[in-house]
């Protein structure tokens, strides 16, 4: 494996993939050879190569995006409507799809391969010096949104798998530790105050913490409320602390009564409100004409979104 410290030549980072077979990413993945073919026939969500004799082959893409499927199911999202995400999701990514960006990204593999290893030796030390190490080399929404959190998120979808929630509860109290002193660290009574709440059990606390994080800025400091805050005792919280702004947090596909619920939220706070996460990505459309904004989902997007939202110009 090459040099982490060092980059990886062009020759390596566009290395024939290895293909599996139907069998194992039906093993990876934890998905059956059926639903996959359904998936490819009926949605055109995955595309496999075929072998002379008609047989599937599976990139490690695809597999990516198999996981990404039953994660967006998990989610409460339609399969039929998984198509849409993904393609808006490619085509978010498409304009910074260069040369380097594929060179960052098999950096990126090989810290995720050592960090794989780490937690499959259940190895803390070597886990806190990783972790050490990213943070030296990438900045923060790197460090989470595309090194640490695949692979949690990866480990989350496989627990049923023998021995892979050790590993993701291993690290996820680890992550969970070392989010929340930074959280800690970046708090400074001077500035003003943004709240960060999930709607309650639409995320796990990592994924809240992680946004509290992303959504920091100079101008202000994010104060994250614990996980099963009521939602309709916030009028009194923010009432109390009196906050800049109030940001909920949802992973899951917004419900049909959602954007109800949030404007009759809002007419009762007097702060503005916002969403952030995975539902304002797909809730956008509902939400717009409101007075809720939809921050999204991405790492510095959000924190743009909110900054232009609390000086007035993010349209809602």
């Amino acid at each position: 494996m090459n040099d982490i410290a060092g980059t990886p030549t062009l020759a390596a980072a566009f290395k024939q993939e290895e293909l599996f077979p139907i069998r194992e990413v039906s093993r990876l993945t934890g998905v059956n050879p059926v639903t996959l073919r359904a998936w490819e026939r009926r949605y055109g969500l995955i595309q496999p190569t075929r072998t002379d004799s008609g047989h599937r082959l599976y990139s490690q893409a695809d597999i990516e995006a198999v996981r990404s499927i039953l994660a967006w199911i998990e989610r409460g999202v339609a399969v039929s409507k998984v198509g849409k995400i993904l393609a808006k999701n490619e085509a978010a990514k498409a304009p910074v799809v260069e040369p380097y960006q594929a060179l960052a990204e098999g950096e990126w593999g090989e810290w995720q391969t050592q960090i794989r290893l780490a937690l499959s030796r259940f190895d803390e030390l070597q886990l806190e010096r990783l972790y050490g190490q990213v943070f030296a080399t990438y900045p923060l929404a790197v460090v989470f949104a595309d090194i640490f959190l695949p692979i949690w998120q990866d480990l989350l979808l496989r627990r049923e798998q023998f021995g892979q929630t050790s590993e993701w509860l291993f690290l996820d109290s680890f992550l969970r530790a070392r989010v929340l002193q930074r959280l800690q660290l970046a708090r400074n009574p001077a500035q003003e105050r943004v709240l960060l709440v999930a709607i309650p059990g639409h995320c796990h606390e990592l994924e809240l913490w992680v946004a509290g994080l992303l959504l920091g800025s100079n101008e202000w400091a994010v104060s994250v409320l614990a996980l099963g805050q009521p939602l309709d005792e916030l009028a009194l919280v923010c009432e109390k602390l009196q906050p800049q702004a109030l940001v909920l947090f949802s992973n899951h596909a917004p419900s049909a009564e959602l954007p109800r619920q949030l404007q009759r939220l809002a007419l009762g706070l007097g702060c503005p409100l916002a969403l952030a996460g995975e539902a304002a990505e797909l809730g956008g459309e509902a939400l717009s004409g409101t007075p809720v904004a939809c921050l999204g989902n991405a790492p510095g997007l959000m924190s743009r979104r909110l900054q232009r939202f609390l000086a007035g110009q993010l349209d809602t």
